[in-house]
């Protein structure tokens, strides 16, 4: 499977656990940390839960398997590690205090729609669709 579809994949099905605010955010050049971050929050710890559980089940069906989860028993901010894209899941009021968004401004974005993928253009740090 492509880096592209993996990245389509996990954001949809943290869609379809009505994540709010998903962005995928690409690194490539950027950073060795991952080629792609994928950002979204939760309502409250058990959402944050409940959209980490249902990606990491939903993508072990099509045969890919986390490097390493951190955070999911606190559930206010989860990463998993899928090596070339990390996924944040934070709490809504962590993931404005930690605002890794702001870190790579300079960083490619991509949001999701009911429809398709789009890319999101950033200005001074606020994200223009």
């Amino acid at each position: 499977m492509e880096l592209d579809e993996k990245i389509a994949l996990i954001a949809r099905y943290a869609e379809e656990k009505k994540a709010k605010d998903i962005l995928m955010i690409e690194l490539k050049g950027l950073t060795d940390i991952a080629d792609y971050f994928v950002i979204a929050s939760g309502a409250s710890e058990r959402h944050v839960k409940t959209i980490v559980e249902y990606i990491e089940t939903s993508v072990k069906k099509n045969g890919i398997l986390p490097y390493s989860v951190e955070g999911y028993n606190e559930g206010r901010w989860v990463i998993i590690d899928y090596r070339n894209i990390i996924v944040h899941v934070f709490l809504e009021h962590l993931r404005e205090l930690y605002d890794l968004e702001s870190l790579w401004i300079e960083a490619k974005r991509y949001t999701m729609t009911k429809e398709k993928t789009t890319n999101t253009e950033v200005k001074n740090g606020k994200r223009k669709t």
